[in-house]
């Protein structure tokens, strides 16, 4: 079982998301625009592409409680499309003419649209997921997770240093991966179990979920 204190108990909600995404742009601005096409990371995608695919993530989850019976639609149907064979598969791409700032402002807004949507649903609202339905709060603890560890990402491949708030990491950890025991910090253990860090104790993780179910079902 986890072994977390204090924050895990919070309930994560919009403003956790709203954090996760003010932590990405202080990250990101001002990385100049020739370093975006690098690699991000130990991913396969730029860092221009996987900050499109953090976008993308935020704004799909939104979409989910845009609907009054989101359990009903197994996703919502809009065209996917990738800019080379080997990018993500995004719904909404960033215009290049306005930079990196520009992306980063697309970011901001589906993170505005994710936390607005997770805090105006009912708590006890289900949409699905590739991993299993989940409540709004899973919705907004997913956001966090795919915010902090794409930043994580994104940093590496432009050489920049990464430490977001400590109660986000231990508070994501603890509503998606209860099975993952704290070692080290709350952010060095989230990057293990979400596959980007190895320890001589614990090797990398090269297959890992996370749990979005509501707290307390089977």
């Amino acid at each position: 079982m986890s072994q977390f204190v204090g924050p895990q108990a919070i309930p994560v909600s919009g403003s956790d998301v709203r954090r996760a995404v003010a932590h990405c742009v202080d990250t990101l601005t001002g990385v100049p625009a020739d370093q975006w096409q690098g690699r991000a990371g130990s991913l396969e995608w730029t860092c221009w592409e996987t900050l499109e695919h953090l976008a993308d993530d935020l704004l799909t989850y939104a979409l989910r409680f845009g609907l009054a019976q989101p359990m009903d639609v197994p996703r919502v149907p809009l065209r996917v499309s990738r800019d080379r064979p080997q990018g993500p598969a995004n719904v909404i791409f960033g215009d290049k003419e306005a930079g990196p700032e520009g992306l980063l402002t697309v970011v901001t807004a589906c993170g505005g649209l994710l936390a607005t949507a997770v805090d105006t649903a009912a708590p006890t609202a289900l949409a699905p997921h590739v991993f299993g339905a989940a409540d709004p709060e899973g919705f907004a603890a997913m956001g966090v997770v795919e915010t902090l560890v794409h930043t994580h990402d994104i940093a590496q491949g432009v050489h920049r240093a990464c430490e977001p708030p400590h109660d986000l990491s231990e508070r994501a950890l603890a509503r998606l991966f209860p099975d993952v025991p704290l070692t080290g910090t709350p952010w060095s253990t989230l990057l293990w179990a979400t596959g980007r860090l190895e320890t001589p104790e614990r090797p990398r993780r090269t297959d890992w979920r996370w749990y979005g179910a509501p707290r307390g079902a089977g």
